[in-house]
């Protein structure tokens, strides 16, 4: 599922191709009716005729297209949609739910794998989310704000990692990563957290959400950016999908383990319960195919 990074990546691409554009027509096709959500289709459609995008924002995981009248239309990607913007002429594409026609015969296209990602017409970006926790790269997360959601909470730290409602946009990829940053096992107590245990965590959130934005998200499967490019971020993990793979900063092997029903990557040696943090050595990419891939 796009996360944060992949998210922030689009909602970056696709500002600029959308902002100042007019809506001249909405459908949904065929047998993808049920990824609108509140409204119908022609409902919809009769909304955004004439309307103009103004910007695109981002809360969370969700994707907000802003609209000149104050309206917005709210996007959930989900496990396998993406937003892909398409120049007048351009050639139909497989899975294509549903499209945005803009003048001058362009089109934004919301294609979706498995039907799963949702559209929303509301008033207010806030109608249709669900209760979200701070943003991790704004100023309101702070220390402060990470301990406020996992005091006295003795669910696995991973799993009050992947609450949005403590976390805005972090999911299974972004908390292994922080998580072998910080040097915190996946499985201890959130609320078991120390002081310095709290910054370094903070710290590596904040790190490794910058550094999937900047390699433009992770493409382990199906996210792709809105010209239909994979991100790069797959080859810069450290622990995520590197089962039975020796650690880059010590000699053990990389485990599975599930941790709130989702598969949990992480370094047994460099992640003990109750360790306490060292420095991350390891800067090197990771390897793509048996060849690294170049920064």
């Amino acid at each position: 599922m796009p996360e944060l990074p992949e998210v922030e990546t689009v909602r970056r691409q696709l500002e600029p191709l959308i902002a100042g554009r007019q809506v001249l027509g909405f459908g949904v096709m065929p047998g993808a009716e049920r990824l609108m959500r509140g409204r119908s289709a022609p409902e919809v459609d009769a909304q955004l005729n004439g309307r103009t995008f103004t910007s695109v924002t981002r809360r969370g995981k969700y994707l907000g297209l802003n609209l000149d009248n104050g309206q917005v239309v709210v996007v959930h990607l989900r496990m396998t949609g993406s937003l892909r913007f398409r120049a007048s002429g351009h050639e139909e594409e497989a899975f294509t739910r549903a499209a945005f026609d803009l003048d001058g015969g362009d089109q934004l296209r919301f294609v979706d794998v498995r039907k799963f990602g949702t559209i929303d017409l509301v008033e207010r970006m806030e109608e249709a989310l669900p209760e979200l926790g701070p943003e991790p790269l704004s100023d309101e997360f702070t220390v402060d704000a990470l301990w406020h959601a996992l005091r006295g909470r003795q669910i696995a730290i991973k799993a009050a990692l992947l609450d949005q409602a403590n976390i805005a946009g972090i999911g299974n990829i972004y908390a292994d990563e922080a998580l072998f940053l910080s040097r915190l096992n996946p499985e201890a107590p959130a609320g078991s957290l120390r002081p310095a245990e709290r910054r370094e965590l903070h710290a590596a959130i904040r790190r490794v959400l910058e550094d999937g934005v900047a390699h433009g998200g992770a493409s382990f499967r199906d996210y792709t950016d809105v010209d239909g490019a994979e991100g790069e971020q797959q080859y810069f993990v450290r622990v995520f999908r590197r089962t039975d793979e020796p650690c880059d900063d010590c000699d053990a092997t990389i485990r599975r383990i599930v941790v709130g029903g989702r598969a949990t990557h992480f370094c047994p040696k460099c992640q003990p319960v109750r360790h306490r943090n060292r420095q991350v050595k390891s800067t090197r990419p990771r390897r793509a195919g048996g060849t690294l891939k170049p920064r």
